[in-house]
């Protein structure tokens, strides 16, 4: 794949990292009952660090966990084994679900029905970095960095440091 645009450098996406947590303690009423969990695998990275610029804000950490979608997948993937980390209730919980890029809205859709089956939380609000647009369900993101209007032919990629050595996002074809 070659690399068209640089869309968010690391102090870009740190900003709209920050700009997120913010919206989240702003809509929420600050974190009491709230938790966050991200959607393997760049998910989880950036709920990490939401909750990390929460606890700095707010003074009380927010359990964080991890969801793997893969076994509620629709397109043949399903099955598989779950490497989920949830390691508390969810149950009338504000659960902050967090991905990096929304796309079609599949996704979410899986891992709603992946948080259904571990729990019932009081509501799901939706975090992404990047809102590529191009839904086929009725899903939309609550807490969104940038909205990124492409083409369908055009890939978003998204570079964490933990993962990748470096935080970036790009458009890739």
């Amino acid at each position: 794949m070659t690399e068209k645009a640089l869309i968010l450098d690391d102090k870009a996406m740190s900003r709209a990292i920050n700009r997120i947590s913010y919206e989240i303690v702003e809509r929420n009423k600050g974190v009491e009952d709230l938790c966050i969990i991200g959607i393997l695998s760049r998910g989880m990275e950036l709920a990490q660090r939401i909750a990390c610029k929460i606890r700095q804000v707010e003074g009380k950490s927010v359990p964080v966990g991890c969801l793997d979608i893969t076994p509620y997948r629709d397109d043949g993937r399903q099955g598989a084994a779950d490497h989920s980390c949830i390691p508390f209730d969810i149950g009338d919980k504000r659960v902050v679900l967090v991905d990096d890029v929304i796309y079609t809205g599949r996704s979410v859709r899986a891992a709603i029905d992946a948080l259904m089956a571990i729990g019932r939380p009081r509501c799901i609000q939706l975090a992404v970095l990047v809102d590529r647009g191009h839904r086929e369900l009725p899903i939309r993101a609550d807490f969104i960095g940038k909205n990124l209007p492409t083409s369908r032919e055009e890939n978003v990629r998204v570079f964490v440091r933990e993962r990748d050595g470096e935080d970036k996002v790009v458009i890739v074809s």
